[in-house]
């Protein structure tokens, strides 16, 4: 599988991802698959995140692209996790990397999700969070402390990550 983006998207590559492309290309191939491998580009215009804003629940942070595969099968399992759980502490942010708000937009329209959706074309919150692939999920308690994180979706560990959010959802 090859994702081909234009030059003006296309990540620099730094010597660590290029030896993380090389470790990930030797991977086998339904993680080649399912995995879209990024470099995010840096920026001096820092963004934020106010992780304080929902002190007191689970929060599941999930960065996702437009052209990334698996982002196409998470957004539909969050869209489930958010009405099983959200009643009982759980949100779900989706941030996207995308340079183009309209390729975010044209993704966003073919699946219309609820929960909220922030912008990063910067990457300055996936800079914060040392992103390597694509998706990257990070979940936190409710006291704010990063207790999962995930590179990549496949839909094996989809019970995986429902027990972990029903983990953190079940400690106060």
């Amino acid at each position: 599988m090859q994702i081909d983006l234009p030059y003006s998207q296309r990540p620099m590559m730094s010597a660590a991802n290029r030896e993380e492309v090389t470790r990930v290309r030797r991977a086998p191939i339904g993680e080649l698959i399912l995995i879209c491998i990024c470099s995010l580009g840096t920026s001096s215009h820092a963004a934020s995140l106010d992780m304080q804003q929902w002190n007191g629940r689970v929060v599941y942070l999930d960065f996702w692209a437009s052209w990334c595969a698996p982002c196409r099968q998470s957004f539909p399992w969050m869209q489930k996790m958010k009405k099983a759980y959200e009643s009982q502490g759980l949100t779900i942010v989706a941030i996207n990397v995308d340079q183009s708000r309209a390729d975010a937009e044209r993704f966003l329209a073919r699946f219309h999700p609820d929960f909220q959706v922030r912008f990063d074309p910067a990457g300055t919150l996936a800079e914060q969070y040392k992103l390597t692939g694509m998706p990257t999920s990070v979940m936190f308690d409710r006291h704010g402390v990063v207790r999962f994180t995930h590179v990549g979706f496949l839909p094996v560990d989809e019970q995986k990550y429902e027990q972990q959010i029903r983990e953190l959802l079940a400690e106060h």
